[in-house]
């Protein structure tokens, strides 16, 4: 009786799907892609991701973004302020700070008996939770209920 090659050859890949197989589910195979899957959540990285055009440092820069925040309070005297932005965000490296764009707010103050109220607007700020103070940069405009207008590049408020 002759051999036939086809038939030892289409044995042999059905050997190696069957060794393959029983590699996978004896427990190696799985534990090698646990291995993988675990690696890439400890060390926070996407390693397996099929997708190469992901911008971490956009997402991480970004993940903190705030639309038409609002930021109200009370200052070192007891009276409110209010203050708008547009968009507002905190940088991971920066925790203490939120840098806003198109800013518009008020503040209340006192000069002598009168109350007085500040309407302010500005292109960008930032907020300083630390110490307590508004940075607006950017056309500021303050115009006042007592008739008083301001009109600089930066302005810094201790609140």
């Amino acid at each position: 009786m002759k051999t036939d090659k086809r038939t030892f050859i289409i044995f042999s890949k059905h050997r190696r799907l069957k060794r393959l197989w029983q590699f996978f589910f004896t427990g190696w195979g799985l534990v090698m892609i646990a291995a993988l899957v675990a690696g890439s959540l400890f060390t926070k990285q996407l390693l397996w991701t099929p997708i190469s055009a992901i911008n971490m440092n956009d997402i991480v820069a970004n993940q903190f973004k705030m639309s038409n925040a609002s930021f109200v309070g009370i200052d070192k005297d007891g009276k409110p302020f209010k203050i708008q932005a547009k968009i507002g965000y905190q940088e991971y490296e920066n925790p203490d700070i939120i840098f806003m764009e198109t800013i518009s707010g008020t503040i209340n103050r006192t000069s002598g008996e009168e109350t007085i109220t500040d309407n302010i607007t500005a292109k960008t700020g930032q907020y300083n939770n630390v110490k307590r103070t508004i940075t607006l940069l950017g056309d500021v405009k303050i115009d006042s209920s007592n008739g008083d207008r301001v009109r600089t590049k930066e302005l810094v408020i201790k609140l």
